[in-house]
């Protein structure tokens, strides 16, 4: 295969397996000649009547790039003249193309540039994505999704709670998250390290980005995390600890590093099992409060009447700590969304050091 092309390097050419020459060679060598270029002024009319009288005898022109790269009552001559063998074009200078001098000569093949838009083919393409979308709706199962990973029938089951988790582990991390972020590491370890982490990586910058970008979703996070200069690492390794399958988020920010790692319980529901080093065993509820607080007597009691004396129900309360009267974690799951004026009062409890409300 030999080609011309002025912007190519030698080197480049030999990698992609190709024999440079100038065009002057190339009409002279070539059985068939292709074009992949644009229409510009320097490429109109490429081929004329006096390039096409320096080629082989015999050749074939195969035309797919651009309408106007051949001169097409040149090309007519020369295969009415028997010097050139035939012609395949799907494009023409004037389209669509109704009349052309192309047109009707035994040796030429004419289609539209979507040769391939026949009824059969639109009816074909239509079923495929009805069956496509079905699959999805129904099990899960995602094919030939342009910026998404293919999910078969049989994965979707195991791999969705999986991608709820990490979703809900970027989303926590994210409403925390009040300085720019620089960094998210996500660790896959034990079994989950072994499906389609991309899937779960997607998810999980998107619950870290929606609640400062709220337009987003699993195909633009990743994009959208790139284009602000944030670095998405993902790392995976064999089972450690108590978890058969466990995944951490870890977001560095312009002042520090959360980490909050989670896991898929035998229910399907995700839970989080770490945050920040202290060891915790939760669920997650739509409406969530996540505070810090040291570790003394009368925390509890005083944090529950305040939710108490407000008329807000408590669902769950989950509590860890680093050490006795060191820092500790609280996570309450309420049924319904804490004022302004609540979580006010909290953050003025004895104790507390961090007040933050979580929607999931």
């Amino acid at each position: 295969m030999i080609a011309f092309d002025p912007f190519l390097s030698p080197e480049r050419a030999l990698d992609l397996g190709v024999e440079k020459v100038e065009l002057e060679e190339l009409l002279a060598r070539s059985d068939f000649i292709t074009f992949h270029t644009p229409l510009t002024d320097k490429t109109k009319n490429l081929l004329d009547a006096a390039a096409l009288a320096k080629c082989k005898k015999g050749v074939r022109i195969i035309n797919c790039a651009r309408g106007g790269l051949v001169d097409e009552k040149a090309l007519r001559a020369a295969l009415d003249s028997g010097h050139v063998g035939g012609a395949g074009f799907d494009v023409f200078v004037t389209e669509p193309a109704t009349e052309n001098a192309l047109f009707g000569h035994p040796n030429v093949v004419c289609t539209p540039h979507l040769g391939a838009s026949t009824a059969e083919a639109q009816e074909n393409v239509a079923l495929q994505v009805a069956e496509q979308m079905s699959d999805y709706l129904i099990r899960g199962a995602i094919s030939n999704a342009v910026n998404f990973p293919s999910i078969t029938a049989e994965e979707a089951p195991r791999l969705r709670p999986y991608i709820e988790l990490a979703e809900k582990l970027g989303s926590f991390a994210g409403q925390l998250t009040e300085t720019g972020i620089k960094r998210v590491q996500i660790t896959y370890a034990g079994s989950v390290a072994s499906m389609k982490i991309k899937a779960m990586t997607s998810a999980a910058v998107a619950g870290l980005l929606r609640p400062m970008l709220r337009d987003i979703n699993v195909v633009s996070a990743p994009i959208i995390a790139k284009e602000r200069g944030i670095i998405v690492e993902e790392t995976t390794r064999e089972a450690v600890g108590d978890y058969d399958s466990l995944i951490t988020v870890s977001v560095t920010t312009e002042t520090q590093t959360r980490d909050i790692s989670g896991t898929v319980y035998a229910d399907g529901r995700p839970r989080i099992v770490n945050i920040k080093g202290i060891r915790m065993d939760a669920e997650f509820g739509a409406s969530m409060i996540y505070v810090t607080n040291q570790d003394k007597p009368g925390f509890i009691g005083r944090f529950a009447s305040t939710l108490g004396d407000a008329g807000i129900n408590i669902a769950t309360m989950h509590f860890g700590r680093k050490e006795p009267g060191g820092d500790a974690i609280a996570l309450v799951h309420i049924d319904s969304v804490a004022p302004d004026e609540v979580l006010a009062k909290i953050t003025k409890l004895p104790l507390v050091q961090r007040v933050k409300p979580l929607v999931f």
